[in-house]
């Protein structure tokens, strides 16, 4: 049994793939560092990620995918999904051995779980989009939590950036206990071990808010109620559109 370990980076997959083609040798286990491997296992090769490389990949494909197809195997990438980095590095040698287009191919099982993966992650970026909602700090900067099912905040951090430039704020994904800070200039990466204090549930302490943010608050509640129409209530809807996993962070909700 073959065995090749990349560092858990896309860039890694990509690094793997040009390693089987120059190797004339294809793996038959794709393993992350510090998993444990196969118990019978001939040989171990080493991926050392290279971006060189994984241009090269990368450029490859695009001349053989779609641009949608492409964004697919990124998506899929922020599955996290346990299989993920073995269903893209064979949707990848698949493209690259074929001589037609695979993308369409809904019977190939790599195929048709990267395409339905990508859905669902770019399904969740929307969400994350339309659910997310910012809190004003006592020192200005706005803050919002979410808990998304995939790791979907690097892919929405753009759009807060164009839509909110010229405000401070931090989005912090509270399951993966990590964010991205704006400064109107640039946005970093910031992680935190532990919650801050004040920030544990998702919502600011009294103490660390604006003067006026109650205020808001309320007035987006009183917008909320003034809005909705009691007789025409279909609570089994309003939970599709509005899944009830992000009702604690919904200022409206609470």
């Amino acid at each position: 049994m073959r065995v090749f370990v990349h560092d858990g980076s896309f860039d890694g997959v990509l690094t793997a793939v040009f390693d089987a083609y120059s190797r004339r040798a294809f793996p038959d286990v794709l393993s992350r560092e510090g998993e444990g491997l196969p118990l019978f296992c001939d040989e171990v090769h080493d991926v050392h990620t290279d971006e060189a490389k994984a241009g090269r990949v990368w450029r490859a494909l695009q001349k053989k995918l779609s641009a949608r197809s492409l964004a697919s195997l990124g998506l899929c990438w922020f599955s996290e999904q346990p299989g993920a980095a073995g269903w893209i590095f064979r949707y990848v040698c698949k493209v690259v051995d074929s001589s037609v287009s695979i993308e369409g191919n809904w019977a190939d099982k790599d195929v048709r779980t990267v395409l339905q993966w990508g859905r669902k992650v770019a399904s969740e970026r929307e969400r994350l989009l339309q659910f997310l909602r910012f809190q004003k700090m006592a020192d200005g900067v706005f803050f919002a939590a979410v808990e998304p099912l995939y790791n979907v905040l690097p892919l929405a951090v753009s759009h807060f950036r164009a839509r909110f430039n010229d405000q401070v704020w931090l989005v912090y994904d509270v399951r993966r206990r990590y964010g991205f800070y704006y400064d109107r200039a640039t946005v970093e990466e910031v992680s935190f071990p532990e919650p801050p204090e004040g920030l544990k549930g998702g919502w600011l302490d009294p103490s660390l808010s604006a003067k006026d943010e109650r205020l808001f608050q309320d007035l987006w509640k009183t917008y909320f109620k003034s809005v909705a129409i009691r007789e025409r209530l279909n609570v089994r809807l309003h939970k599709q559109n509005m899944p009830v996993r992000f009702w604690k962070y919904l200022v409206e909700k609470r």
